[in-house]
């Protein structure tokens, strides 16, 4: 045992957020977080008896061991600073100084808590990248390491974003610039500025998610219709083979180990959990090696892709997970999930505790929308600022397709989301109050004419727009789920759910809609609010805060949706 977070904390309400090796092994920085706040105390451990090593670093946003490992490079993060929107701050900090900062080296802060910045040392050739920008886009600069020389930029956009990386002596990026699906360039170090730059890997049809550069290959990560797959190319772009797994499933993830020269594989499906295989980066032999065994019963599940058409007619495709022998009569219990985001995907994983109501003759669907990443940049952009509402008009058609197919019924249906899908749902609710019968609206967003003003918030402003101005206020007001609420009218009965030591989304979002929904002349069906006062956005929550959410979750939509 190295650490137990209960050895600091017997309530259980600090968890462990991170821990970051050295190259060695030796030492860790286990970073830990108290009730879900999201602000990291970060330990230094001897790996091999867990013995700490000096001061706990207190009041962190993020931790990174600088090359030498003597230094470690700190983002900074206090209640104070989120409560006021103040910009993350990045700092050289030496180890054996522990909590004092007296002496730390500041080495970049954006100007406007919107934007992020980020400092970091390659383990080749010895030099330090600095970022900053917003969600996406940034300027790109780099330094000698141990040098207090001005960084010297080499990519700058308001539009675009890069990624670089330092493999067999060349500067490898991957970068969206003029890609809407990705694409990777490469140039020499003694040449690293934008106009020197060649592409690797040009933009394809299909979306590039991530690589990986081995000693003799790199692998390629790319999405077709919403499947993640492998292939390989040598070191001079050529390609070589599909990477042929030993079963259907979806990629979700790639990592290079460079001392083994190992590359490993997850492998999801909804039925079973994720394997981890390993492949070699020499000879590209794929070998298993690891997969968890829970007990859960999965033997009668299946799922299956489908396409339907949303309110512009774009084809939208959708996930459905069921039990065997399902009739379509349109009676079936059915939870609809959804995001549309942060140019985030979705994609097969395992359903865990979903097994138990899917079990019990239930139905799961998980909607990839616009605002995701499931087709590349072009994707995520439709579902973003002024075309927010194809999200929602996504999430809309996918509910009537389950109903005019009759998976379901309109009294059988129920929707969940969280976060950014926590407006998805308010965004619906207020939209369509027919729609469906029930639903969880999980941390969500829902004032989004005051988003910006709250914690963190500012960093969304690229996503939503900025309400302090007078066309994304326009568009913003149109859909904001607390201005959209109309008296008289009845809603769905919702489980609106917020962490009151939330540092992403204030808990003023929550409590204000359900405040306003169960306020309002001719609301009949119940509207619940929920707030854990011991957790935030939703990490760092002990097991048995989980296990008691997981089951007022499902109490609740099993019980509206009729399953005992």
């Amino acid at each position: 045992l190295v650490f137990d977070p209960l050895t600091v904390d017997e309530s259980g309400k600090t968890a462990i957020s991170s821990a970051d090796f050295t190259r060695d092994g030796n030492k860790v920085a286990i970073g830990t977080q108290t009730k879900g706040d999201e602000i990291l105390t970060v330990r230094i451990l001897d790996s091999k008896t867990g013995k700490q090593i000096g001061e706990s670093i207190e009041g962190l946003n993020d931790f990174t061991w600088a090359f030498d490992e003597e230094y470690c490079y700190i983002s900074l993060r206090t209640k104070e600073m989120i409560k006021n929107q103040k910009p993350v701050e990045h700092y050289l900090h030496k180890i054996s100084d522990g909590n004092n900062r007296s002496k730390d080296q500041f080495m970049i802060a954006p100007k406007d808590a919107k934007d992020v910045a980020g400092v970091w040392d390659t383990d080749e050739s010895g030099i330090t990248f600095f970022t900053e920008g917003d969600f996406y886009s940034n300027t790109l600069s780099f330094r000698k390491q141990k040098s207090n020389d001005k960084p010297q930029v080499i990519y700058s956009s308001k539009e675009f974003r890069v990624s670089p990386e330092i493999r067999h002596n060349k500067l490898w990026i991957m970068t969206n610039h003029n890609a809407p699906n990705w694409k990777i360039m490469t140039s020499t170090l003694d040449k690293m500025g934008f106009e020197n730059w060649t592409d690797f890997y040009p933009e394809q049809e299909t979306v590039l998610e991530a690589y990986a550069i081995t000693s003799d290959f790199i692998i390629i990560q790319d999405k077709k219709d919403v499947i993640s797959r492998l292939r390989a190319f040598d070191l001079n772009g050529k390609f070589v083979k599909d990477i042929e797994l030993p079963e259907i499933g979806d990629v979700s993830g790639i990592s290079y180990h460079k001392e083994s020269n190992t590359v490993f594989i997850g492998l999801a499906t909804f039925s079973n959990p994720s394997k981890t295989y390993k492949l070699d980066g020499k000879t590209l032999k794929l070998e298993f090696f690891y997969q968890d065994t829970p007990p859960i019963d999965t033997k009668e599940i299946e799922s299956k892709m489908v396409f339907y058409y949303s309110k512009d007619s774009t084809k939208v495709p959708m996930f459905i997970v069921y039990k065997k022998g399902m009739k379509l009569d349109g009676n079936n219990p059915t939870i609809l999930y959804g995001y549309g985001g942060f140019n985030i995907s979705m994609s097969p994983s395992f359903i865990g505790t979903t097994a138990s109501f899917i079990n019990r003759g239930g139905v799961y669907a998980i909607a990839c929308l616009r605002g995701g990443a499931e087709y590349g940049e072009s994707w995520h952009r439709d579902g973003m600022l002024l075309k927010k509402q194809n999200t929602f008009d996504d999430f809309i058609a996918a509910a009537e397709y389950l109903i005019k197919e009759k998976y379901t019924s309109k009294e059988k249906l129920a929707v969940k989301g969280g976060s950014n899908g926590g407006l998805l749902i308010g965004a619906i609710t207020t939209q369509r109050p027919d729609l469906f019968k029930a639903g969880i609206c999980a941390v969500p967003l829902l004032d989004m004419v005051r988003y910006h003003k709250f914690l963190i918030a500012r960093y969304w402003i690229p996503e939503y727009g900025d309400p302090d101005k007078e066309e994304d206020l326009v568009n913003i007001i149109k859909y904001s789920p607390y201005h959209n609420i109309k008296l008289g009218q009845t809603y769905p009965s919702l489980m609106v759910k917020a962490g009151e030591n939330d540092t992403r989304v204030d808990p003023l979002h929550a409590k204000k809609f359900a405040a306003a929904l169960q306020n309002q002349p001719g609301q009949t069906n119940p509207i619940l609010l929920f707030v854990d006062f011991e957790s935030g956005h939703g990490s760092g929550q002990s097991i048995e805060q989980m296990v008691d959410n997981m089951e007022l979750e499902w109490r609740y939509l099993m019980g509206m949706l009729g399953i005992k």
